[in-house]
């Protein structure tokens, strides 16, 4: 199988990644295409035998963090994700402050998070993507987990009304 072929095969994942990453379907479609673009362009200079979607997720992030330069401006969250469409109104409520709760993360923290978690990757597939130290990585990670704790359990500390008699 050639890069080419490998690179179509890993566009799902791609997209859910920059959809988590930047928040909106719009951007993250506009994302991954930009990504794709340049990862065409650059093949050349992937290294044959190295994993390729640690490379994508690398273009992937340079991408992202060069737009985020060139606008200076976070993306806003857009509309809610579709999975909360078939899930029960709580369950839809703590995954919509989950999803507001990471957006709010800085974009350091929630690319280590979303790396991790939602692409499983280890440290070190990580450590290589972001081009930083794996100690990095586990401090960044445990920070946004704290961060995301702390802010989920405002959010169901604001929500709980108090009886007045």
């Amino acid at each position: 199988m050639d890069e080419a072929q490998r690179l179509v095969e890993l566009i799902p994942r791609l997209r859910r990644y920059a959809r988590a990453l930047v928040g909106d379907r719009a951007g993250a479609d506009d994302l991954v295409q930009d990504t794709l673009e340049r990862a065409w362009t650059k093949l050349h200079l992937y290294q044959q035998g190295t994993d390729l979607r640690a490379w994508l997720f690398t273009v992937m992030h340079n991408v992202h963090v060069n737009r985020m330069r060139a606008t200076r401006l976070a993306d806003p969250l857009g509309d809610e994700m579709p999975e909360l469409a078939s899930r029960t109104q709580p369950d839809a409520l703590v995954l919509r402050d989950l999803d507001r709760a990471i957006a709010r993360l800085p974009a350091d923290q929630r690319a280590v998070l979303l790396l991790v978690t939602l692409e499983e990757m280890s440290y070190e597939e990580v450590a290589r993507t972001l081009g930083i130290p794996i100690g990095t990585v586990m401090s960044r990670l445990s920070r946004a987990r704290e961060k995301l704790r702390a802010m989920m359990l405002r959010q169901g500390a604001a929500t709980k009304l108090k009886v007045v008699k």
